[in-house]
This record gives C-alpha cells, structure tokens and sequence, in this order.
C-alpha cells in the first residue's frame, strides 16, 4: 500500500516580471502559500478589490490557441504552463497573483515558473492530497482528429502522439509524471505555432508579444527559433506540457494514463469536464449510508453461526435486512488488507470477479437457511449462469449482495438471483443454483 501523499504549498512568496504573450503587456507575477484545500486561485491584484478565480474546469471560458478561465466580467488567460508547472511540481494550494490579465510567457516554456516553485519552495501540509482513480476507460474526440483516452493506472502517465498539417513533424512520446521528469523532459519545451497560423492570429489581436524568443515557428519544413530545438521531439513534449496544465483544472490529481493524439486545448479541456462529472458522480454517491441493524438482520456473529466459512473465505460481514421470505442484502466491505489483492494485479488492486460470485452465494444461501430454518446442512455451489462483471470492486469500496430466491426444490435445491452494487451501481451479477446436503 503506497504511503499517505500530503497536500503542499509554496514555502514562501517569490515573483518575476516578463510579457504576457498575447496582450503583449509587461506583467508581475507573484505565488503565495495558502491553506489546505485552498488549491489554485489566481488573484487580479490589479483591478479594484483584487477578485480571485478558481482554476476549475467550470471557470474555462474560451481554448483559443491558450486556456482562459473567468468568473464574472474577470479574466486571466494562458494559465496552463503556470498550472502545468504548479501541478507537476507538486503544488497543490497557491495564490498566483497578477498585476495583468495574463502571465509572463517567458521564454515560451514552463521553465521559468518551475525556476518560480524552486525559488519559492514546496512545503507539506497536514491533510492527504485528494486523488481521483480512473477506474474505467473515458475518451474525447474532436473534428480536428483530436483523441484522447484516459485509462486506468496506478501512476498518472502520458503517451501522446503530435502531428502537424499533413502529418509533419509527427512525433511520439510516453512517460509517468514526476516532478524531476517534467521539470528535465517536458518544462523547457518551448510552445509553437505554423507560420500559416500566425497572420489570423494577428487579425484576432493575438500575439502581440509573440516573438522567435518565446515561441518556435514552423514553415514548412523549416523550424524558425532563436535558438535551436532544446529537444528532437520538442512538439510533442509541449503538447504534453499543455495536457498537464489543462487537465489541472480537474482539481484533483489524477491517477491514469492519458493517451493523446493530435491534442488541443479544446480536446484537454474535454477530457478534464468528463473527469469533473465523474468526480461529481463519485461525490453523490459517497454520501454515508444509514445501514440497519438488529432484528431486520443479521450481524456478524449470526452470519458465522449460519455458514461454516471462515477468514480468509466468508464473503459476508452482515446482512443488513430481509424483504419477505425470498429477498435480502448483505454487505461487504473490501479492504487493502484483503489477502487476495497480494496476488491480483498487485500494485492495482481489484477484487476478483469471482470473490463477487463467492459473496452472492453466500448471501443466498443464508437466505435459503433462514427459509429452512436449520444450519444443519452445507450448501454447495452447482452452477452460474448469466455472470456479468460491469465495473470494477476497488480497496475502500462497500458492496451491496442482493440475493433473490427464484426457485426451490424442497429444501435440497434452490435458485437464486444476485447482484452486487457498489455506489447504486451495478459491478456485478448472475443466476446462482445450489444443493444442500447433511452435515
């Protein structure tokens, strides 16, 4: 089990000066520590009461060719290699304050605000990072051929594939996030722009502070810089960068792997709502559940009076309520210290299907044993039928055995119908046939 990751902070306020790339404006940027669950604001210290904007997804307002967010009539634009270089530093709580309505676009890269955060420092806090788990493949798609699939993993990856007009310049690379790894592979990537792009760039009053200085132009096959690439592959490693920033508006950290090709920040931006509403989702459903007790159930110490399974095998920590004389629910609270996430998918633990199948069957066969009235007998698994796994049983989740007698042969043979839900959501069923014999 991976040790608790605290929340941190910048250890101290530091600043630098520089030209926003679009307004073309001279602009001061400044980060502060803040408090736990704070996470990312950015304070306009130059308009009147100095409102502050969440970096959440629900702020974004436009994706031209940058990440703008807002809230009211405030704006700040190009906030994603700020974001990118807080979140992949390790910053989870910051103010970052601005006398403009956009950053310093430096030399074009995240290198300067990764230069910022080490100034500054990074200091731990006391309460645990909120993290959200992929636990299920999402995707976006776009017109522009943009794709991006987000998968399950222990770690947050990306592997992203960058290809120009008429697929020049394609270029591939896949890594796991770390700090040291973005700020040595991906922070010095500069962004980049196709000389065609410039002029309706220009006609839109963007990139006024646009230079070979900041930003590497591409016409046709020649690349235009000021200095030469820092990386063979430096395209692709700046369309990483952008991702990190953009999928930072989540608010959380995100463990999965993000499988990018031809990304914008339209797509990232796509992807970072779908994960957003599946947080949300998440939150709903995690609300604290009344469980009932006493006579509508069974506790533990009555459940092991009624099967003869022990640790590691029963499946079962109570029953919670009977509906009638063919109906009831069990409940089954998985944990990391389960012996069987030693061996399944050590490192991505995730309850095998068949420990599911094992808890509807003895959810039901207590329910045949009250139906009997007698605990003199053994049930025996015969067969399953219609068995569906739909999503995956993680460490900390509650699964809910329902268990439906169906049909019975006296009181030797039984039938019944089960599913387990976790969160009011179906993971898993089947059709369950038991026989029961003396002891």
């Amino acid at each position: 089990m991976a040790a608790t990751e605290f929340q941190q902070t910048v250890g101290k306020i530091a600043g630098f000066t520089g030209t926003a790339l679009h307004t073309g404006e001279k602009v001061t940027l400044r980060l502060h520590p803040a408090p736990v669950d704070h996470g990312i604001k950015f304070k306009r210290k130059d308009l009147q009461d100095e409102p502050t904007i969440d970096a959440k997804i629900e702020n974004l307002k436009t994706v031209e060719r940058a990440t703008t967010i807002g809230e009211g009539s405030v704006r700040v634009h190009t906030v994603e290699h700020v974001l990118a270089a807080l979140s992949a530093m390790g910053v989870d709580n910051a103010i970052v304050e601005m006398d403009a309505n956009e950053p310093p676009i430096g030399d074009g890269s995240a290198q300067p605000y990764v230069d910022l955060i080490k100034k500054a420092g990074v200091t731990a806090q006391e309460e645990p990072r909120k993290f959200i788990d992929v636990r299920e493949p999402m995707h976006v798609e776009a017109k522009t051929g943009a794709l991006l699939v987000l998968l399950p993993d222990d770690k947050f990856r990306i592997s992203c594939t960058q290809a120009g007009p008429n697929n020049q310049f394609t270029q591939f690379l896949s890594l796991e996030l770390t700090p040291s790894i973005f700020e040595c592979e991906i922070a010095p990537a500069r962004t980049f722009v196709y000389y065609e792009d410039v002029e309706p760039l220009m006609d839109k009053n963007l990139i006024k502070g646009g230079s070979l200085e900041n930003a590497i132009v591409v016409r046709g096959e020649a690349v235009l810089s000021k200095e030469p690439l820092r990386f063979s592959d430096e395209f692709v490693r700046h369309k990483i960068l952008d991702i990190i920033g953009d999928l930072a508006l989540v608010g959380r950290r995100i463990r999965g792997h993000v499988v990018a090709v031809k990304p914008g920040h339209a797509a990232n931006a796509d992807l970072a709502r779908a994960v957003a509403r599946e947080q949300t989702r998440r939150s709903a459903l995690s609300v604290t559940r009344a469980v009932p007790r006493g006579d509508s159930g069974f506790d533990t110490d009555e459940v092991m009076q009624i099967l003869p399974h022990r640790f590691p095998f029963l499946m079962v920590d109570r029953i919670i309520g009977f509906e009638g004389e063919t109906k009831c629910i069990g409940i089954k609270t998985v944990t990391i210290n389960e012996p069987f996430f030693q061996g399944h998918f050590p490192g991505h633990p995730v309850m095998p299907g068949v420990m599911q199948v094992e808890a509807m069957a003895q959810v039901a066969s207590i329910l045949l044993f009250k139906l009997a009235k007698t605990t003199s007998r053994i049930g025996y698994f015969m067969s399953a039928d219609g068995v569906k796994f739909r999503k995956p049983v993680l460490p900390g989740d509650t699964i809910f055995i329902h268990a439906e007698l169906t049909k019975s042969r006296g009181e030797r043979l039984a039938k019944a119908k089960c599913h387990c839900v976790v969160n009011d959501a179906v993971v898993s069923e089947g059709e369950l046939m038991f026989t029961f014999v003396d002891k």
